[in-house]
């Protein structure tokens, strides 16, 4: 996806997660998410959205340490969040095209990076506010979701710390039922390694709306959600060791 579209989908996304936390109140468990309420949700992506924003404007090279989660609650965490949002929107949409900061997965620049990798953590953390008041996730739109799946299996799952490995080689495909895309993921003992498309035998498939792969495979929905064919083990494997956390 283009960076313009990307920060399109980080504002709806944003005022969409702010939303539906407003509506599910503070004390509400966050089932996604076992042991959090919605106030840990609205400080944990609020800080990682100021985080991001700090390398655009302040130019980091390097990592660079987080300020940390804030003392607040109610109405004032909710604002808190809704500031943070605006502006980290400000900030990719101002920075040049040429903005050369720290970046931790493979992007045609800082600036793409920034934008796909923040539009997708704030989808993510949406996904966990619309189940926390409503019990599901909202729509995701398709091309969001491909994008999105791209940068789970080619990206996030391609670096030396990725926990979803297996002694015995297995081929994962997942597939889009509605816009055509595929991936076929070789997982081993060393990174999953993903390759766009794939034809003939696999271990095991996931099938389904590219909505609902994008959900389920970042822990969102169930692994029903979609259709698992073959052997459900390398599914299985993904559901247990395939989580994204914070450190």
């Amino acid at each position: 996806m283009e960076t313009s579209a990307l920060i399109k989908s980080l504002v709806r996304e944003g005022q969409l997660l702010a939303a539906a936390a407003e509506s599910a109140g503070p004390e509400a468990p966050v089932p996604t998410c076992p042991g959090w309420q919605v106030r840990h949700l609205l400080r944990h992506t609020g800080m990682v959205h100021r985080w991001a924003t700090s390398f655009v404007t302040e130019g980091y090279t390097a990592y660079h340490p987080d300020a940390g989660e804030p003392d607040l609650d109610g109405d004032e965490l909710l604002e808190w969040f809704r500031e943070g949002h605006g502006l980290l929107v400000a900030a990719l949409s101002e920075a040049p095209a040429d903005l050369e900061c720290w970046s931790f997965l493979p992007a045609p620049s800082p600036l793409a990076f920034w934008a796909r990798r923040q539009a997708h953590e704030t989808a993510v953390h949406r996904a966990d506010a619309e189940s926390a008041a409503d019990g599901k996730p909202g729509p995701v739109a398709a091309d969001f979701a491909v994008d999105g799946i791209d940068e789970l299996l080619s990206a996030f799952h391609a670096r030396p710390k990725s926990r979803v490995r297996t002694e015995t080689p297995k081929l994962l495909r997942v597939a889009a039922t509605d816009t055509g895309d595929v991936w076929t993921v070789r997982l081993s003992q060393e990174p999953a390694r993903t390759e766009r498309g794939g034809e003939g035998p696999c271990d095991c498939e996931l099938t389904g709306p590219a909505e609902r792969l994008y959900l389920t495979l970042w822990n969102r929905l169930p692994l029903d959600a979609v259709s698992v064919t073959g052997d459900a083990a390398p599914a299985r494997l993904w559901r247990e060791r395939s989580g994204i956390t914070w450190s």
